[in-house]
Order: C-alpha cells, then structure tokens, then sequence
C-alpha cells in the first residue's frame, strides 16, 4: 500500500514542500537540497522537536527565565515536558547553560537556562528623610 503525505521542511530557511511517496522506502521530491530527504524521512518515522518556554525566577534582576531542550524531544513527549518545566522554579543567580531539569518526562533530555538572571538584594534602602 502506498501513503503520500506533503510536508514542509524547516531543515533551512527555503521551507520547500516535500511530497513524501512511501511503499515500503521513501521517494522525497520537492527538495532542494539533501537536507530535505533526511528531514521527511525523520519527520515520518519520529518526529522530534525543539522546546522554549520558561519559568519563575526568584531574587533575580527577572522574574521568569528563558529555558529549552538541550536537543529536540520526541512530538508525544511534549505536553509532559512543558508540564514538568513548568512545576520548576529557580533562585537566582542563573546563568546561561545551566541545567534547569535533568532528564524532562523521562525523556534523557535536560532543559537549559538561555539566559542569564542575576541576583539582586532584598534589602532596600529609604533614601527619603
């Protein structure tokens, strides 16, 4: 039997339209460059991506922090990465590459800090008399 799907890549920023013919292998057309096969052939098999978001900082010059997967997750696994990251809060200072959470839903993927948050003092001074 065979499956025709039509996806774009996103591999570089040409964003061709593929057309994935599939009996038993691939036949990619569409493509511009050999990045194209690779991805429709991943895309199709086991699709992985990249996660962003963020979470609480406190006593940081920031109250959130800017976080992602060190490399792409599996596309099932993305809700229970996101609600993991978002249980976690940090203290500050951060700094850019820190690890935020070891191995997110069981996943082997760590999420990292892509920002730096620096401390600040509680302790405010009344500079009015």
């Amino acid at each position: 039997m065979s499956i025709m799907s039509e996806i774009i890549c996103v591999s570089c920023p040409v964003g061709c339209v593929l057309t994935v013919q599939q009996n038993g292998d691939f036949e990619v057309s569409g493509h511009q460059c050999n990045a194209g096969i690779a991805y429709a052939r991943e895309e199709l098999t086991n699709p992985t991506r990249n996660i962003a978001t963020s979470v609480r900082v406190a006593g940081g010059d920031m109250p959130m922090l800017s976080v992602k997967t060190a490399r792409p997750i599996p596309k099932g696994a993305i809700r229970a990465v996101v609600d993991a990251v978002h249980k976690v809060s940090m203290v500050a200072p951060v700094r850019i590459g820190d690890v935020v959470l070891v191995d997110a839903a069981g996943t082997g993927v760590d999420v990292l800090a892509t920002r730096e948050v620096l401390a600040v003092s509680r302790t405010l001074k009344n500079n009015f008399h």
